[in-house]
């Protein structure tokens, strides 16, 4: 076994196993995932393919963080930070456009229903409450930045650039679909389709190919896994938040939700652009890299 082979399965093997024991361990006692709690206990387990790329790349290729993409690049590459973040937001509409095409449900933007289901009994939502709740989410991605680098600087920052790493797209689809069953302790409880866990335990995966796909063309152009952690923040506290409530007891979330089926139409086209355009390319080895990836240690 050569050392980037090393490095790949030892990095699975890591992230997996400390983000599944962190999460099994509170569902087991019987913690909610809709419990803010549970929330905060099971954070930790966001930061194992960080903590799996630190490993690996400090003690067992020994290769380094060179190209691990840690600077911010903001002044020269801020169009593609714009992108990450306000990408969410472009979805989103398109979801709400496709869903009163096709007869599925119409979005409430009074946010009167989501109020009336999650606090039953609560009285009426101000008049601006939409729009208040776009600026939180849209200040909230920021914020929430640095958690999710817990996760992009071990899958965009290690995983996706080393595994297939000379044909990038099926790099992305790999990466998208390891990182669909990482999350299966979490899918298996509801954690993103809650009225049909089985089925999101198959239609995660295809949204996390698609969010590979973007991610890894931020990550790529920016030469930066900080654009990548922007975009998965905005993914969760823009389209995860915003879809959530405009369709909240309305059509079922497998359908609506951000990483739905119409969320798969929006999210597509943009990879199709990303794809067909020529955009994704294989990532550079930096100098000395390639011999210490494929010593055998």
């Amino acid at each position: 076994m050569n050392g980037k082979t090393k490095g790949i399965v030892a990095y699975i093997l890591i992230a997996f196993a400390m983000a599944w024991i962190l999460w099994e361990v509170p569902i087991r006692l019987g913690l909610s995932l809709q419990s803010p709690l549970t929330q905060l206990v099971i954070l930790p387990g966001a930061f194992s393919p960080a903590v799996a790329a630190l490993v690996v790349r400090k003690w067992i290729t020994g290769e380094g963080f060179a190209d691990a993409g840690l600077r911010l690049n903001l002044r020269a590459k801020w169009p593609y930070y714009l992108v990450a973040w306000l990408l969410p937001l472009g979805v989103t509409l398109a979801i709400v456009v496709l869903s009163v095409a096709f007869g599925v449900d119409r979005p409430d933007f009074s946010l009167q229903r989501a109020f009336k289901t999650l606090v039953p009994g609560g009285g009426q939502m101000p008049s601006f409450a939409f729009g208040l709740l776009v600026l939180q989410a849209m200040v909230t991605s920021l914020i929430a930045t640095p958690l999710l680098w817990g996760e992009e600087f071990g899958w965009r920052g290690y995983l996706q650039i080393r595994l297939l790493s000379h044909r990038p797209l099926l790099a992305a689809v790999a990466t998208g679909i390891i990182w669909g069953i990482w999350h299966i302790p979490l899918n298996l409880r509801g954690y993103n389709f809650p009225e049909r866990p089985i089925l999101g335990l198959f239609a995660f995966p295809v949204s996390a190919v698609l969010l590979s796909i973007i991610f890894g063309w931020l990550r790529l152009k920016t030469e930066s896994v900080w654009s990548a952690s922007l975009a998965h923040a905005a993914t969760n506290a823009i389209g995860g938040s915003l879809t959530m409530l405009l369709f909240v007891g309305g059509a079922n979330a497998y359908l609506v939700a951000y990483l739905g089926l119409l969320g798969w139409i929006p999210l597509g086209i943009v990879c199709a652009w990303i794809v067909l355009s020529g955009q994704l390319q294989p990532h550079s080895v930096l100098p000395g890299q390639a011999e210490r990836g494929g010593r055998s240690r």
